[in-house]
């Protein structure tokens, strides 16, 4: 169902801007821009950042959704701290929600160059952010500025691990978000990283497929009919052989592109997971829905001010927490 912002366009041009605004409001003041400038040996901490992605990239341009997702589900759980970064039983890696989280090694290679280069200065949850960033805009995103300075945390606690369920409503993840001091804009905004995402079949055969609403052998009624066909005849059988199949939250031919195509399958009931269609369900979230499959410029010039706003959640600075040695261990 589509619904357009209170009072038009006038709301929504408010509602934007007060998302914007937000973000000044929230960051964390000992961040800064350029902080390791002149801290790593005459290297160019973000530079070194920047060659390893794009190298990576060039091979496997999925890191991306893998640096997207790593980075919300480090930065909902304690602040963009560095602890999903642990390995050992009992840390937020071994949370099941986190199982298939990639691109550590990615992290961890960045980390092992500037240790070279300039050993015990550069903090794993900064190249975490870096390395977003600089994925998003090699996936045709906007190029965007970030503020470093975070400290890893020496906590890493499976038992703190608690994600948005792919079932929730518009209501419930709204809440999920500002529970992190985001605003309902900024969480429609960070969805759209389903633009380059992917899950499994396991995870809608049940809730959307075979057992809507319990009911043995129902469909979603919410599903576009051609894309439920589609997804129960060939993508995702109803047999235990197919729980692994690949299902791409987007489009494939638009599946590996930082556009606002995302958007515009929600408007056509072809959300993969019910958290998505459920933000075009409700009409405290279907303008900024409509707002945002009307204009793919809008789309990546906000989705970069919503990731910088998580990237500062809850951060260590100063002397809090530590410089790790290598990313997947405390010192």
């Amino acid at each position: 169902m589509a619904s357009a912002a209170p009072n038009g366009a006038a709301a929504a041009a408010l509602m934007v801007a007060v998302s914007i605004l937000a973000l000044a409001a929230g960051a964390s003041a000992q961040l800064q821009y350029g902080f390791y400038k002149g801290k790593c040996n005459g290297n160019d901490v973000e530079a070194v950042v920047q060659g390893i992605v794009r190298a990576r990239f060039a091979r496997e341009n999925p890191i991306v959704a893998y640096l997207l997702r790593m980075q919300f589900h480090e930065c909902a759980v304690n602040g963009c701290d560095g602890g999903l970064l642990i390995d050992g039983p009992g840390t937020e890696k071994t949370a099941p929600p986190n199982f298939s989280v990639k691109g550590y090694d990615v992290i961890a290679a960045i980390k092992a160059e500037l240790e070279r280069r300039c050993p015990g200065v550069v903090s794993c949850s900064d190249i975490q952010i870096l390395a977003t960033r600089d994925a998003v805009a090699l996936a045709g995103g906007a190029s965007y500025a970030v503020r470093t300075g975070r400290r890893d945390r020496r906590r890493s606690l499976a038992s703190d691990v608690k994600l948005p369920s792919p079932e929730f409503t518009a209501a419930q993840t709204v809440a999920y978000y500002g529970s992190l001091g985001l605003s309902p804009f900024d969480a429609v905004l960070l969805l759209g990283a389903h633009t380059v995402g992917a899950t499994r079949c396991s995870a809608i055969k049940s809730s959307r497929l075979y057992r809507y609403g319990g009911r043995a052998g129902a469909t979603d009624p919410g599903m576009d009919p051609g894309y439920a066909f589609l997804y129960k005849n060939n993508v995702c059988p109803n047999v235990p052989s197919s729980d692994n199949n690949v299902v791409f939250l987007d489009d494939q031919w638009s599946a590996l592109k930082l556009d606002n195509h995302y958007y515009k399958n929600l408007q056509r009931k072809r959300g993969v997971l019910s958290v998505d269609q459920n933000l075009y369900k409700d009409g405290s979230t279907s303008w900024i829905v409509d707002l945002l499959a009307k204009d793919n410029g809008l789309f990546a010039w906000l989705f970069p001010k919503a990731l910088v706003k998580l990237s500062e959640v809850n951060v260590l600075t100063g002397t809090q927490g530590e410089i790790r040695k290598v990313c997947n261990r405390f010192n």
